[in-house]
Formats: C-alpha cells, structure tokens, sequence
C-alpha cells in the first residue's frame, strides 16, 4: 500500500507539472527516474496513464479517471494524517482560503502569516478577490467575506463585528462643508460599491430605535472596495465604509467622521467552509486563531 499511495502522489504532481521534467525538478530527481517510474505504474497497472513525445503531453482517458481518483485519495489520506497529529496538537497541510482584497490586505494577510509563523507544518494559500469567491466553486477550505452567504449548504462562522461609518476626506469637507443629516447627503457626491451589477446605495441607519435608509445617487461607484476607499482619502465624495477599513485613516485624519450621532448599520465578517461534520485539524486552529487575533487587534466582540 505505500508504494500505491506514493505513486498516486507522484501522479497527482506529474499531473500538476504538466511535464516529466516539470515532475522531476518539482520532486527533485531526474527526468530518466520520472520517465521509468511513470512506465512501472502503466506496467503495473496494465494500462497507458499519458501520452507523451518530445513536444506534447497529455493524459490519456484511463489517465484521467486514475487522476480524479488520485486527487480525492491524496485529499482524505491528508485529512486522515491531519486528524490523527490534531491530537497531538500539530495541524499540518495545505488551507485555501480566500478573502476580498482591501479586508485581505489590511486585515487578514498579517493574521495568516503569524498563523503560518505559530504552525510551521500548514501551508496557507491566500487569494484575494473582490470576483465574490465562493467555497464550493472556487475549490477553497475557508472564505471569509462580510454578510452572511445566500447557499445554505455551507457552514459558517462569525468572527468580528464593527459598525459601518460615513466619511470623507478634510479636503471635501472643506469644499462641500459637512452633512446635518443623512437626508444632507442627497445633496453630496456619494461614492458606491458595486457587486454583481447591484449599486450598493441604499445606506441604512438607525434614528433612535427606528431603522431607515437613504437611497444617495452615486457620483462615482466602482467595484472595488479599495478604489472606493482612495476616493474617499483623495477628496472625491463621501463614502460608506466598514470601520475596520479606515480605522487608521480615521486615527491621523486622512478621512473625517461624518453623521457621527447616527448609527450606521453593522456589518460581521464570516468565516464560510464546506458543510461536513468534520473539519481538519488545520481548518480548526485556523478558524480559532483568526477569530482570536481579529478580537483582540481590531473591533467588535
């Protein structure tokens, strides 16, 4: 049985490669030992696993099915080594995790990498997008997004909650004057997020206990969240962000507070991973150490 498991995994990288001499710089040996070893498993197997000449590599029908087959293997035989040094408090393994890109960068890149510092033995592979990554799809562990997701197939997590504030840069203000109330920002240039061809403009608020909501027209609206955020710095309008992403704008007057005696509606960043009863070790330590880190460093309880 280890001589399968270890020819499966040499599969599954000479698959990824793309080549036997990608194979062979990626496991360290020489194109002629990949090149005998790949013809010991079709010799084995009775069978061709890939088509190959100088110039083109491909696998052969027999070759694809043994590496779908391969893949989910190596997975549960990973998931089975990570279950087994969970009790000794060591998660290993690869975590896909995805995330959009400005909460990305300002808040998670750090966290993953003290995670990755604190837990040497797991691999993180952080992508960030603002594509909206779905965990299922996008073939990932983890994806951690604001709002809670519409599939209800999937499990999620809640890790921080911050409030949502109205600002714009001293700049503006200066030009524009501040508004009075929400209503005043019929009259401002609003900057917008767009997601999936849906303008976000519809920002709510609490007056009192009573919700409401004002719908501004968007002078500019983008679907990045980071070009809403330099807007915003560089004097363009006035913006809606998450407190998180300009707490630090806020701390050495880039961006000023505007509307600051209404609450604005809270926003919580999950954490979103597949529906099944048991997670890796490594998704569970991880889960755990960012809740811990994001409470401890930033907003929310």
């Amino acid at each position: 049985m280890p001589d399968e498991i270890s020819d499966l995994k040499f599969f599954c990288i000479l698959t990824a490669s793309g080549s036997i001499a990608g194979c062979a710089r990626a496991i360290g040996m020489s194109p002629a030992a990949m090149s005998r070893r790949l013809s010991a498993m079709e010799t084995r197997l009775g069978t061709r696993l890939v088509t190959r000449t100088s110039r083109h590599f491909a696998l052969t029908a027999e070759g694809q099915r043994l590496h779908e087959h391969a893949v989910r293997i190596m997975q549960e035989v990973e998931e089975a080594e990570a279950e087994l040094t969970a009790r000794a408090g060591i998660p290993h393994g690869l975590l896909r995790v995805g995330v959009p890109s400005e909460i990305g960068r300002k808040l998670l890149a750090g966290v993953v990498a003290a995670f990755v510092g604190q837990y040497p033995d797991v691999t993180v592979h952080l992508t960030l997008s603002d594509a909206g990554l779905d965990v299922i799809d996008d073939g990932l562990d983890i994806a951690i997004r604001p709002g809670m997701p519409s599939d209800q197939e999937v499990m999620t997590t809640s890790l921080i909650n911050s409030r949502r504030v109205v600002c714009a840069s001293p700049d503006y203000v200066a030009r524009r004057g501040l508004p009075a109330t929400p209503h005043d920002l019929l009259k401002h240039d609003c900057i917008c997020l767009i997601r999936r061809q849906r303008i976000f403009n519809e920002w709510a608020y609490l007056d009192g206990k009573v919700r409401k909501e004002i719908h501004v027209t968007p002078r500019l609206a983008t679907s990045s969240s980071e070009v809403v955020h330099d807007w915003a710095v560089n004097g363009r309008g006035i913006a809606l962000k998450v407190l998180w992403d300009i707490a630090d704008d806020l701390k050495c007057g880039r961006l000023i507070e505007c509307l600051s005696t209404y609450a604005w509606e809270d926003v919580t960043l999950y954490a979103v991973y597949p529906s099944r009863a048991h997670l890796p070790s490594r998704t569970r330590f991880f889960l755990d150490f960012v809740r811990r880190e994001l409470r401890q460093n930033y907003f929310g309880t």
